[in-house]
């Protein structure tokens, strides 16, 4: 669900923070740097999901094709998303957030641009790159620059400024669609870049480590390529509704580079990108399990519904973009009090009663084609935001309390890139669905919207199963 920050991305904080070169003459401005920089990642993965009918439209993109707009971005973003943190930790986390920010402004120019479709992937390849160097910094220059409560409330402002732009994002992208052009989502990042590098070079005052930390260059390679294999073939497969032989070698070949991926890491040790430790807690494994079900049925809710609604119900993309509106108000809303919730009660109820909550709501939005908005849509995203907000926050504190206090930093990181990577590989499974045109959509919808909820119902499962009560930490 890359349109929203993750609450599981606070805990990219935890880890060590670089020393500050000398105490900030306006931490106040480097909270605005941080939440403009993240803010372009937001905004854009939001806004893009409204553009998908326009950009296919224009760029002739056929299913398949048009799932890589969305996991062009996902794909980086949810493989490289710790090596970011890390290379920030070994280069200087300031370097390291306005190279990503220049990444990201180059590569939304490159999508403005792209005369065909082919090359506007390729940008959001690189946008995803970009936004995997800044979230993670961004996160841990307010780590370095506020200390104790003020730490804790910059923190705070950072998420709910990231909800606002999920938020906004697919109002101002339709609204900018309507009105200039698909390509104007991707033009608006370049002001809003070109400032954060001037706030991020004139402010953010930190300095490198002393000891440079240890990178896992060849991990994030095989990751990234396994998740690409796997995407692909998924893609393919799902627009050609069969299993093709270049669909089956790719998934083959990216399950095998993935089993790499894990014998690198087991060799690298604690020095390994994803020390594989984490998973000797059964309670890791399974809230990670139930975070890849649940934000992968949330990436494909997002994609979806702005799609069928232009495409089916003939929407404007100004009004997809309004209806999608209740979701993060209602989660911004909700998620703080459930945190309160799951930090005096434990985890493990919240958790299986909002996921459960989830799959009612992907149910009700299988009425979606039969009757108004307010009838339909309103009401299915209304109550699937409502069981996120029961999910959001207590998710961080069960991942948290699973492991040692050591690990803690790593093993949010992960869930975060967990939770994105559903997203990626529930969008490469929507093809056929994609495919389909008018009224044609609403079958293929409906029936994605039920796999929806039997993954939502699992995901309830799991957090029954592995998450103990209370928030007792690991054995």
């Amino acid at each position: 669900m890359s349109a929203l920050p993750s609450d599981c991305d606070r805990g990219l904080v935890a880890g060590a923070a670089p020393a500050l070169a000398e105490p900030p003459a306006h931490p106040n401005l480097v909270l605005c740097t941080s939440i403009l920089a993240s803010s372009l990642a937001f905004i854009d993965g939001s806004a893009v999901n409204v553009g998908l009918s326009a950009i296919g439209q224009d760029l002739a993109g056929r299913g398949a094709d048009l799932s890589w707009v969305v996991n062009g971005y996902l794909l980086p973003l949810s493989s490289l998303l710790l090596l970011g943190g890390a290379l920030g930790d070994h280069y200087g986390r300031k370097r390291v957030l306005l190279a990503g920010i220049a990444v990201f402004a180059l590569a939304s120019l490159l999508c403005g641009l792209a005369p065909r479709l082919s090359l506007l992937v390729a940008g959001r390849v690189l946008q995803g790159l970009g936004a995997a160097l800044v979230l993670p910094n961004s996160l841990a220059i307010l780590s370095a620059t506020f200390e104790g409560k003020k730490r804790a409330q910059a923190v705070g402002i950072w998420a709910a400024a990231g909800a606002a732009a999920g938020a906004i994002g697919p109002l101002l992208g339709g609204w900018l669609i309507d009105t200039v052009g698909w390509r104007a989502v991707f033009y608006i990042n370049l002001p809003i870049a070109a400032l954060a590098i001037f706030m991020g070079w004139r402010f953010v005052l930190l300095k490198t480590h002393g000891k440079p930390v240890p990178l896992d260059p060849a991990g994030a390679l095989l990751a990234s390529l396994g998740l690409a294999c796997i995407t692909w073939g998924l893609a393919e497969a799902s627009a050609e509704k069969q299993l093709t032989s270049w669909a089956g070698i790719a998934l083959a070949a990216g399950f095998l580079i993935l089993l790499a991926f894990l014998w690198t890491e087991r060799r690298a040790g604690e020095r390994a990108m994803l020390p594989l430790t984490l998973f000797c807690a059964s309670g890791f494994s399974g809230l990670n399990l139930m975070t890849f079900l649940l934000y992968g049925a949330i990436g494909a809710l997002m994609l979806l519904v702005p799609f069928v609604l232009i495409q089916a119900l003939d929407y404007s993309a100004k009004q997809a973009g309004a209806a999608l509106l209740p979701f993060p108000i209602v989660l911004a809303i909700g998620s703080p009090l459930m945190g309160r919730v799951a930090a005096n009660h434990g985890s493990r109820l919240p958790l299986s009663i909002g996921a459960l909550t989830v799959a009612g709501g992907f149910l009700l939005a299988m009425r979606i084609g039969t009757g108004s908005y307010t009838a339909t849509v309103l009401p299915a995203m209304l109550i699937i935001a409502l069981g996120m907000a029961c999910v959001a926050a207590p998710l961080t504190t069960a991942v948290l309390s699973s492991v040692d206090g050591s690990h803690t930093g790593i093993a949010s990181g992960f869930n975060s890139a967990v939770a994105r990577g559903g997203g990626l590989i529930a969008t490469a499974m929507l093809g056929m669905v994609l495919t389909a045109q008018g009224r044609a959509l609403l079958a293929p919808f409906h029936a994605a919207l039920a796999v929806c909820a039997a993954s939502a119902a699992a995901a309830a499962l799991c957090a029954f199963i592995w998450v103990r009560p209370g928030n007792a930490p690991p054995k």
